[in-house]
């Protein structure tokens, strides 16, 4: 029985490998999801940035974006290094993905896919709360509930809870995915991107064989 036993999501949405990983939990999810429902967990990736973005920073992240999308096939907008300037800060766009996990917690994971699109894909500012707004709206939700949940202490809370989780379980690398249980413990599936056909079959094993946890030495 797999009963209790969870995946669980280490992720931010301005990270470029966690879009990248974007359609391979997706599916993961789906897949597993009678067995393995998704807890997500917001990194704060960059969360609390207050330094706009120097040339050194666009060559850095411009290399990684283009290292991304040849991995993946993840579409980017490089126009995005036009901008003259640019706070890199990723509280926002995380805090958003909290927002949505309190008001329609399923629709968390592609309201994620949706935040990321729109900051990789579509060249929008996802650190501004307007912006965060109008994609929610795009996606369904009620715009007034949701700009009053994003602006929520509760949300601000919860949000930096997500991170001193991330911060106390040693996880210092995005996308990281575990699957486990609080009784059991929890194995390691990856920390960085892996493609779908490296995580699906061996976590069916692992199931299969009863969700072992490797002891640590």
């Amino acid at each position: 029985m797999t009963q209790g036993l969870q995946l669980v999501y280490f992720a931010d949405p301005m990270c470029s490998w966690c879009y990248g990983f974007s359609p391979v939990i997706a599916a993961l999810a789906e897949r597993f999801e009678d067995r393995l429902p998704l807890q997500m967990v917001m990194g704060g990736l960059r969360a609390g940035n207050t330094e706009p973005m120097t040339a050194k920073d666009k060559d850095y992240i411009r290399s990684a974006w283009t290292k991304v999308g040849a991995a993946t096939g993840q579409p980017f907008d490089m126009a995005f290094f036009d901008r003259e300037t640019f706070t890199y800060d990723t509280e926002p766009a995380c805090r958003a993905v909290v927002t949505a996990r309190q008001l329609l917690p399923k629709f968390a994971l592609a309201f994620m896919g949706r935040i990321q699109r729109a900051f990789y894909a579509e060249n929008r500012d996802m650190t501004a709360a307007e912006e965060i707004a109008d994609v929610a709206e795009e996606a369904g939700f009620d715009r007034a509930a949701f700009a009053q949940t994003f602006a929520a202490p509760e949300t601000h809370n919860n949000t930096f809870r997500d991170f001193l989780t991330a911060q106390e379980l040693g996880i210092r690398g995005f996308p990281t995915l575990i699957a486990g249980s609080n009784e059991k413990g929890y194995a390691l599936l990856t920390n960085g991107y892996q493609p779908l056909e490296n995580l699906a079959e061996p976590l069916e094993r692992w199931l299969a064989a009863g969700a072992p946890m490797r002891a640590e030495g």
